[in-house]
């Protein structure tokens, strides 16, 4: 690449309307920020985009209010020694629509490349090499994308590539009936063209708009309040039409990946983010032998605020947050302890997430299963599970306290 060259990231984050099943969490924090692996979740694709050549700015698109996110923006920027920019859009405008809508700003450094990435995907993000791939392909665009098995392909984007040139052939959108096992990841690079591409479905559907309201103002009506004209889908309204056309291709990842949709999936992600950390962050795990520090087993993040009693045996895949007490003889297992959390002597928590400000009593049991459709046990903020108290696969609201009684 060339040293004039720069490159942009864009990372959407959605916003309040959207991510209602990741209640009761998302009532305290907008659920971009919650933590994962120990760190917020929108931090893991900042990290990786750190690693891209030539990186010109960082932008989150979203439609929370600025002052949501003005603390961790200001933070990140300084840690990463990259501006970072949060961009509220005014209603969401859809995939590509919310790209388009602030085209100006994103083109400010004239970049030849841009990343476009969703917040709530879990994977390495192989975010160099796909650029490379990217060049040597030639398109407009290129898409990141993963084999998965036949029986959940239908929950995705479903795609056929060329064996050969990776040539995105074929784009079809959670189909009915099995396409392939091929499935879109949601991060993506494009050339400025995509611009361009995302104009032509404007002018296309304004011109569909004016030949209704000729023939009849009715059928009008019903179709603006399907899809508004300035709400344009990636999927449907981009990668559908122009695949199979020589613009856009596919780069395969053999890595995990997974989408973070409900808060059973945080712990499923945060296990595979405390993994990666083993390669990319191996200073930000845990260790320790019950001797003078907590036992630890396995990947676990415990914040530097926290304190952890030398007889209690955390992990594996256990996120300890900020002032955290973990109390003697207490035993963690594939758990997301957030901040302010009391975990008294000797109880359990497994596969289960303790809401901020929550407190366990002496050899209480908490447990969940996050392959279980509602199996993960999950305490929202400030909820108090009394002394013996066992808690299993249960959603508790906050402020509620759990007793005998």
């Amino acid at each position: 690449m060339e040293n004039s060259e720069k490159v942009v990231a864009v990372i959407m984050l959605g916003g309040p309307t959207k991510g209602t099943r990741f209640r009761p969490l998302s009532f305290n924090i907008p659920k971009p920020l919650f933590p994962l692996a120990g760190q917020p979740m929108v931090h893991h694709p900042i990290s990786a985009c750190k690693r891209i050549p030539n990186l010109a700015q960082i932008y989150l698109i979203g439609f929370y209010e600025e002052r949501e996110f003005a603390l961790y923006v200001s933070s990140i920027s300084n840690e990463l020694k990259l501006p970072v920019r949060y961009l509220k859009e005014d209603k969401p405008h859809g995939s590509a629509g919310g790209l388009y809508y602030f085209r100006d700003i994103i083109m400010e450094d004239n970049p030849s490349h841009i990343f476009l990435l969703n917040c709530d995907v879990c994977c390495s993000f192989p975010l160099p090499s796909m650029l490379d791939a990217h060049k040597r392909y030639g398109g407009m665009g290129t898409m990141l994308v993963i084999k998965v098995s036949a029986e959940s392909a239908n929950q995705f984007g479903e795609l056929v590539a060329d064996p050969t040139t990776n040539e995105l052939l074929h784009y079809t959108e959670k189909p009915e009936t099995f396409v392939s096992d091929l499935i879109n990841c949601g991060v993506y690079i494009f050339t400025p063209d995509i611009f361009t591409a995302i104009h032509d479905v404007y002018i296309n559907r304004e011109g569909r708009a004016n030949l209704r309201r000729l023939s009849s103002f009715e059928a009008l009506q019903s179709a603006t309040r399907t899809i508004p004209v300035d709400f344009v889908r990636l999927d449907q309204d981009i990668l559908s039409p122009l695949a199979g056309k020589k613009q856009l291709y596919t780069y395969e990842t053999m890595d995990f990946w997974e989408q973070i949709k409900t808060p059973g999936m945080s712990l499923k992600c945060s296990e595979l983010y405390l993994a990666q950390f083993r390669c990319t962050s191996p200073d930000l795990l845990a260790s320790g032998d019950g001797k003078r520090s907590a036992t630890i087993v396995g990947d676990v993040y415990i914040h530097p605020s926290a304190k952890v009693h030398p007889s209690a045996k955390i992990g594996p895949n256990v996120s300890i947050s900020a002032n955290v007490r973990v109390g003697a003889g207490v035993r963690l297992i594939g758990c997301i302890v957030l901040d302010d959390v009391e975990i008294k002597e000797n109880a359990v928590v497994i596969n289960s997430i303790v809401g901020w400000k929550s407190s366990l009593g002496r050899w209480s049991f908490a447990d969940g299963n996050y392959n279980a459709k509602l199996g993960t046990t999950i305490l929202g903020e400030a909820v108090t599970v009394e002394d013996e108290v066992v808690v299993i696969s249960c959603i508790v609201l906050p402020n509620k306290t759990l007793n005998f009684q």
